[in-house]
């Protein structure tokens, strides 16, 4: 199976079932994310955003269905997961960082060991990505003398570190203090200019109708309405997305 001209993922009749079937978190997901896309994904608690994001790298081992990444079914074959997992950057609620290395050692941990980088080679990627979000002075200092903020930023920048073909964000400002959510949100916004394709799952209205150029609302393990922030935002057709809506936007 190959991707069309555009499609980078293509994602077919995804499914993820618990309790012997009884639970349905997905329930036939398809969607082509295409080169470029900064697709956002929203909608209410349990209807499968973040499994359906987290099954997109196999965090979470789909019960059905196909995810075609670059011309290759990762689901079903035999794929070297770890290389894989180096062409798909992932940024949590949580930030993961080891408390007792410095920034830069959490930076180029895993350049050195997976991509088999250099010292030297890994410190200066990691020093220039560190400058692009602002935070190259704090290099060497450790993780608790960072905000929360500077923290997720840092997250990003460790997955920048391996040079995704795409990046997954998990609400990645969900568990930070409302002051600091902005300066994540501008480094997300600067990777979309730079045409990062990305993969968003927020609650975060403001962002998804400025940068996202695909606005996805899922409900109930599926996928209810697509379309741009103009569409989803100004002109929602189905009714559980104008209630959602009419929820989130006057909160």
């Amino acid at each position: 199976m190959t991707t069309d001209n555009k499609a980078l993922i293509q994602v077919k009749g995804l499914k993820k079932h618990y309790n012997y079937g009884k639970l349905k978190a997905l329930d036939g997901v398809s969607i082509d994310i295409n080169k470029g896309d900064v697709m956002v994904v929203i909608g209410p608690s349990g209807s499968g955003k973040s499994t359906f994001l987290r099954s997109l790298n196999l965090l979470e081992e789909p019960t059905d269905g196909s995810i075609i990444f670059d011309g290759q079914d990762i689901v079903n074959s035999k794929i070297n997961l770890d290389e894989f997992r180096q062409r798909m950057g992932m940024v949590f609620q949580h930030f993961n960082l080891f408390p007792h290395k410095t920034i830069l050692e959490n930076l180029t941990l895993a350049p050195q060991i997976v991509r088999k980088q250099s010292k030297a080679e890994a410190e200066k990627r990691a020093l220039e990505l560190l400058d692009r979000v602002g935070l190259k002075d704090r290099a060497n200092a450790y993780p608790v003398q960072l905000s929360g903020g500077q923290k997720q930023r840092v997250a990003i920048v460790r997955a920048l570190c391996m040079d995704p073909e795409v990046m997954l964000f998990d609400e990645p400002t969900s568990a930070l203090d409302p002051e600091m959510v902005g300066e994540v949100l501008e480094v997300m916004k600067e990777l979309a200019k730079l045409g990062m394709t990305m993969v968003c799952v927020t609650h975060e209205m403001g962002f998804a109708r400025e940068v996202g150029n695909r606005v996805v609302f899922m409900a109930d393990g599926n996928i209810v309405e697509q379309g741009t922030p103009e569409e989803i935002f100004d002109h929602p057709k189905s009714e559980r997305l104008k209630d959602f809506l009419g929820k989130v936007l006057e909160a």
